[in-house]
């Protein structure tokens, strides 16, 4: 650590990471992979606002993101989770320095609070190498999801971190207000089983397509409700003006009426 000359203020010096791969240029291996992915990602910016903090009410900060290494010292290897989510930390603005482009948990000051695991095949290790390597690191929620069994019937397990090891509890997690479901319906086209946030007010996350639609529906219900209203005062002017009409050819003139 370095003293500041001016404030004498601690402060912590940055590891060197220079030596440190923050990518490897692999590919990733299947389309329904990188759908799920985005799936879980993307409606966590289009459609979701965060938690609030309990003491201050105001939105917490998050960050949500796909294949990024998460490294917990500059020495150890790190893990890369499908997905991510971590509460109270924000990206830095200059994202291509590379202390800075992927998550190191020495700058962000903490892990995520959760990873999720996308099961492709029976060589990934999620629920043993990678199950144990998250734990090591503190991650205080894993989830891995199985959608085609390969590592046998049950599609979603998730695990809290209780102590140094891991217990298999229900896929919720409270400091974010939100838990994992699977949803069976269309995603871009492609009709399966998919993994999905739910919100505290128990509906699924929506995406920005869901988003889209549903602020067009609304716009033309109101559009509807103002024909309707429309219609319905010409129709009234009709009858009124059949009825003066009426009133006159029997020889009464209407304004006195």
């Amino acid at each position: 650590m370095v003293a500041s000359p001016a404030t004498a203020d601690w402060v912590v010096e940055p590891p060197d990471v220079s030596h440190v791969v923050t990518e490897d240029d692999a590919p990733l291996i299947n389309f329904p992979s990188e759908k799920q992915q985005r799936l879980l990602v993307e409606p966590l910016y289009a459609g979701w606002e965060g938690p609030r903090s309990a003491e201050s009410g105001e939105l917490r900060s998050f960050i949500a993101a796909a294949n990024v290494g998460i490294f917990a010292t500059p020495r150890s290897e790190p893990l890369v989770p499908d997905v991510f989510v971590s509460l109270d930390v924000t990206l830095h603005p200059d994202l291509w320095a590379k202390e800075h482009r992927t998550y190191f948990f020495w700058e962000m000051g903490k892990p995520p609070d959760v990873v999720i695991e996308i099961v492709s095949n029976k060589e990934g290790g999620e629920v043993d190498r990678k199950l144990r390597g998250y734990a090591r690191m503190r991650v205080p929620y894993y989830v891995v999801y199985d959608p085609a069994h390969q590592l046998g019937p049950q599609t979603l397990r998730a695990w809290e971190l209780r102590g140094d090891l891991y217990i298999a509890v229900d896929a919720e997690f409270p400091s974010l207000d939100l838990r994992l479901a699977e949803w069976n319906d269309s995603y871009e086209g492609m009709s399966q089983s998919w993994l999905r946030w739910v919100g505290k007010d128990g509906t699924f996350v929506p995406t920005g397509a869901e988003r889209a639609l549903a602020a067009e529906a609304r716009t033309l219900t109101a559009e509807a409700r103002t024909l309707t209203a429309e219609a319905r005062a010409l129709a009234e002017k009709q009858r009124a003006d059949r009825l003066t009409e009426r009133l006159r050819s029997l020889g009464i003139d209407p304004d006195e009426v």
